[in-house]
């Protein structure tokens, strides 16, 4: 068997030709496959221009005779570019993108052909709506959905396709995917932001959420990875005894990154650039095998897109490579799984980070301001911020020892926890004069002396302050991204509406000075969101228990976890904000719970497979090849084999009862999922899978690993993690 293992690595190696392509500076081809302001500048007329500006900066409407000229501007840029159809590109809830591709083909009534794309199916095309998740939305026999063009993304090239990034709603109007309650969540965001930000700057117009993704992943060979059903069917190993060699001797985190990763690396690169994915920094993770890639920061909604469109490219530039790339959280047992940090942070259109400490009182008190809301809207909405992050594969990796428990907390360094405790510790009331010259001169004072890197690091923290933003380290590799800056931009813009509201009537009705109003609502909001707040070890019992005093969530699981979004204050959040609508919600948990439940019974269903079809019948074998030799050596030394055969008949003694309890977790394992098959109500079949299911896999997988480390290497049927873990 190992013969047939190495040599697909070896064939696999023969077919691999290491070529970096060598382009010039990366600059010259950034976005040339992307039609963006400079593609407009060339092609639209200057009245189209302004219009597709206005929609982008101030989101007015493009009435249909523009889209028409935006249509066939887009279309001969396309077409001279080699593209040959166009799609409308969205995000169902399946967490994934979707796409349909047409021709920029006619016939006219006379039978000549012409390429034809107008403003009717720019701005609107019509995709079956009944085939997507839709939590009871869209029926079979419903099938009518549309998607609508989002000018705030620009248009690329991929392959031979223009690709249109849009919303997908229902013929009754709700949401059907991540795209569009982003969008009201950025938009929320920006009133709300913008509003506040005014207190310190009149020229401010709009704000917008920043976002900045760090993509881990997983690289294996991709003929070794058709080798594993469990890493096709489920995207991780189910089964596989540790390697002997790990990530115990932490060479590989930041080392020389393998010549075969290098080569991937360097064209997905070349065709992010192209694509206006601002690639930037890529190094080897923990993990033998694991690599991380990230980007400059974007606009929220450009940067969820990118990273989606890079999922995507990565999987087709591994597969040129022989590789076949892994964003399961937890593709391997043992060594780090893998996450998608989301560094979330606000701009202004004048050019300024809202969460970046300023050099005067005046540019501190507004980052304290934004710093302090942020912060009281995550202590409020802990619970439902959890709840965005939560999914089954993810559930493998958060509390691990690389990942941020499902405690969520926040890290902000000792510098500015002295700041805030001594800016509560101010007396009530209207300031004195000495307690403005202290406020002003001492605690904000301190402020600019934060350098981006001036506070520690803590890889526990599930929501951390580095510097300049907030780090949302939970977020699992292969979500989308859309989920939880939906949340996160909702609940701040909530709670800063509410923050305006409580320092417009201080200046109003108690006479204060805007300062002295700001000062006392954020020293009220920095003693009620301060046991959201923690600086030390989120792995330990102690912080566990800690946090159960605080009265913090610690939703485990993804049943568990995603209840929240159903609860009062979580339907009257997202209405408020013109978010959600409480059927889009309630369609949301169904989706995901559906989800969840979908994912473990794949899992079971091939473990079961894994069990029946590679792993007992090659430990039997195993053993009558044993059992063969203990006869051998009896036929031979007669009553003196007992002791040459010790060995033998205790090996066979373990496989058998390896395969006998096996056999019994795995049958266990089957009937508690018939059992849970059987539930109609979606909450309690996800719950019986979690409860009921899932522990069996850890048990199974037990028996099979004793069992590999039993059986001969050549008898055994499935590519180790030796072999899996190390490239070639």
């Amino acid at each position: 068997m190992p013969k047939l293992r190495f040599s697909a690595i070896s064939e696999s190696l023969k077919r691999q030709r290491i070529t970096i392509e060598e382009t010039g500076r990366r600059s010259e081809i950034f976005a040339q496959n992307v039609f963006n302001e400079d593609r407009m500048l060339q092609y639209l007329t200057k009245d189209a221009l302004e219009s597709v500006k206005g929609a982008v900066f101030s989101s007015s409407k493009i009435d249909r005779k523009i889209a028409d000229q935006v249509a066939e501007a887009m279309k001969g840029w396309a077409i001279s570019k080699g593209a040959t159809h166009y799609t409308h590109w969205f995000q169902p809830l399946t967490g994934s993108t979707a796409e349909k591709h047409d021709a920029f083909f006619d016939l006219l009534p006379d039978g000549r052909a012409l390429e034809k794309f107008g403003g009717g199916q720019l701005v609107q095309q019509e995709p079956d709506a009944s085939s997507f998740p839709s939590g009871g939305i869209r029926n079979t026999f419903e099938a009518r959905g549309y998607t609508a063009w989002d000018p705030t993304s620009p248009a690329f090239i991929y392959g031979t396709t223009l690709c249109i990034p849009t919303i997908f709603v229902s013929y009754t109007g709700e949401a059907l995917d991540n795209k569009a309650p982003l969008l009201r969540a950025l938009n929320a965001v920006d009133e709300a932001a913008t509003a506040v930000a005014k207190y310190f700057d009149k020229n401010v117009t709009k704000v917008n959420a920043t976002l900045g993704w760090e993509q881990e992943y997983f690289l294996i060979d991709k003929a070794l990875a058709h080798s594993r059903p469990d890493i096709l069917m489920t995207g991780r190993t189910l089964v596989g005894h540790s390697a002997a060699k790990g990530q115990q001797l932490d060479d590989h985190y930041f080392g020389v990154i393998p010549q075969r990763a290098l080569s991937f690396m360097s064209d997905l690169e070349q065709q992010c650039t192209k694509l206006g994915i601002p690639v930037k920094t890529r190094h080897n993770e923990v993990a033998p095998n694991q690599f991380e890639l990230a980007p400059v920061f974007e606009e929220a909604n450009l940067a969820v897109d990118h990273n989606l469109l890079l999922m995507d490219v990565m999987e087709k530039i591994a597969d040129k490579h022989h590789f076949k790339v892994l964003f399961h959280e937890k593709p391997f047992a043992g060594i780090n799984g893998s996450g998608k940090h989301n560094n979330w942070s606000l701009a202004t259109n004048t050019g300024v980070n809202l969460l970046s400490p300023g050099s005067t009182p005046m540019k501190n008190l507004q980052f304290l301001t934004f710093f302090v809301n942020s912060i009281k809207a995550v202590d409020t909405y802990e619970e439902l911020l959890r709840s965005s992050i939560a999914s089954a594969s993810n559930d493998h990796r958060l509390g691990a020892n690389e990942a941020p428990p499902a405690i969520i907390s926040i890290f902000v360094g000792t510098q500015l926890s002295s700041v805030l405790d001594e800016l509560e510790g101010v007396s009530q009331g209207k300031l004195s004069p000495e307690e403005k010259t202290e406020l002003k001169l001492n605690v904000v004072g301190k402020i600019p002396e934060i350098l981006l890197d001036n506070t520690d690091r803590n890889r526990t923290s599930p929501f951390a302050f580095t510097g300049n933003k907030f780090e949302i380290r939970g977020v699992g590799s292969k979500a989308n991204c859309a989920k939880p800056m939906t949340v996160m931009n909702t609940i701040v813009a909530k709670q800063l509406i509410a923050f305006k509201k409580e320092v417009d009537t201080l200046i109003d009705k108690k006479n204060l000075k805007k300062d002295e109003a700001i000062f006392n609502v954020l020293r009220e909001y920095i003693k009620t969101s301060k046991r959201i707040r923690f600086d030390g070890d989120g792995y330990s019992i102690d912080w566990e228990k800690e946090a159960q005093k605080r009265k913090l969530s610690n939703n485990k699981s993804t049943p568990g976890a995603l209840q929240v979004m159903t609860s009062t204050q979580s339907l009257e959040l997202f209405k408020s904000m013109n978010v959600l609508s409480e059927v889009e919600v309630r369609a949301r948990l169904e989706v995901e719970l559906d989800a969840y439940i979908l994912h473990i019974q794949i899992e079971g269903r091939v473990f079961s497979e894994l069990v029946y079809g590679y792993i007992i019948p090659s430990a039997v074998e195993y053993q009558n090849l044993l059992i063969k030799n203990v006869m051998g050596l009896k036929e031979v030394y007669g009553a003196a084999h007992k002791k040459l055969s010790y060995g033998q008949l205790t090996i066979i003694e373990e496989i058998a009862e390896h395969i006998s309890a096996l056999k019994k977790k795995t049958d266990a394992m089957t009937d508690a999922r018939k059992k849970a098959n059987a539930i109609s109500d979606t909450n309690k079949k996800a719950a019986a899978y979690c409860d009921n299911v899932k522990p069996y896999f850890e048990e199974m997988r037990y028996h099979c690993d004793k069992l590999e480390r039993l059986v001969a290497d050549s008898g055994w049927p499935l590519t180790k993690y030796q072999e899996l873990l190390f490239i070639k």
